[in-house]
């Protein structure tokens, strides 16, 4: 297994998602407001970090990988400073678009005694406009072109960058390339993501995009569910992530339910970009599904011990992989 986590060293990873800022306040409680039945936040630490698929690209990152964002940003402040978040982290700005009188997605968390208080969110996801789509296209065919991928991810979260025409386009060329596609969905384009390797979805969105009702703890519904999502996208495989519940894992031959491992989890937050930028790794090293999903699955409840979003540690990731051999 040490030797896989070396060949990540070599992979280049081509993100195709929504970036956005993650603004923290950090405080203290001391007191509720005379105004209003609310707690009072003494603020004592204000920080910004990459998020969303930007937070995809730093977990590749961290594993050793190259990763390449393609996204789109707003015209405004907040674009420039996602944009020097991504200097500062040495990631690339090749498939970095601006998109004139368009907000930058931020999501700010306020969080006191370690516990998280409130989010606000200030964003656009208004679909991107035509001309911008076709630059995102052209840009994606570009990087395809003149470097070698091993795998692409998309990484949704219905900002408005993502579209069918999008998706088929991206996957049509990986597909005639051989490049693996993987897939973070959300509910806009839950159908779209047609002929991909993995098809990821959480619990909740798969009970969106099926309009059905699912037992994370019945095996019978979950494995109904997946070979019907399966079977729509024709999908190679499914990987359903059930947070404290595990994973659930169906390939062309088999299927398989993977526990969670115990954790003391602080935040949740983030743990769904850990876990895809982690399988997509794994499969582009020649891993299977199984063991990129075990592997996924254990990196996941890794950054849940932290408090807010942050990228997975490959050491401790690769010291944990080896107790369970």
């Amino acid at each position: 297994m040490t030797g896989i986590f070396e060949k990540f060293n070599t992979l280049n990873i081509l993100v195709i998602g929504d970036v956005m800022m993650d603004s923290y306040v950090w405080g203290r409680i001391d007191r509720v407001s005379p105004e209003a039945p609310v707690p009072v936040v003494q603020v004592t630490k204000k920080e910004n970090r990459l998020g969303g698929a930007a937070n995809v690209a730093l977990n590749i990152q961290s594993l050793g990988a190259k990763p390449i964002i393609c996204a789109v940003i707003g015209d405004d402040q907040e674009g420039t400073d996602l944009l020097s978040l991504m200097d500062g982290a040495k990631l690339s700005r090749e498939g970095i678009i601006t998109v004139k009188n368009r907000q930058t997605t931020v999501k700010t968390r306020i969080i006191a005694h370690n516990q998280h208080i409130v989010r606000v969110d200030a964003e656009t996801d208004t679909d991107i406009p035509d001309d911008s789509s076709r630059e995102v296209q052209e840009r994606i065919a570009e990087i395809i072109a003149s470097q070698n991928i091993d795998a692409i991810i998309f990484e949704d979260y219905d900002k408005g960058l993502i579209s069918e025409e999008l998706i088929t386009f991206t996957v049509s060329l990986a597909n005639q390339k051989g490049i693996l596609t993987i897939v973070d969905p959300k509910k806009r384009n839950f159908h779209f993501y047609k002929n991909v390797s993995m098809f990821k979805p959480n619990l909740k969105e798969l009970k969106e995009g099926l309009k059905t009702e699912i037992d994370p703890v019945s095996v019978t519904q979950i494995e109904a569910a997946v070979d019907q999502i399966k079977e729509q996208l024709n999908a190679k495989s499914v990987m359903l992530t059930l947070s404290e519940h595990g994973v659930f894992i169906s390939t062309a031959k088999d299927q398989k339910m993977m526990q969670a491992h115990p954790r003391n989890v602080t935040d949740v937050s983030g743990a769904g970009d850990t876990v895809v930028a982690t399988a997509a790794l794994c499969m582009a090293s020649g891993l299977d599904e199984y063991q990129s999903a075990a592997i996924a699955n254990l990196a996941g409840g890794l950054v849940c011990e932290h408090v807010g979003v942050v990228p997975i540690d490959k050491e401790v990731l690769l010291k944990e992989v080896l107790l369970l051999k």
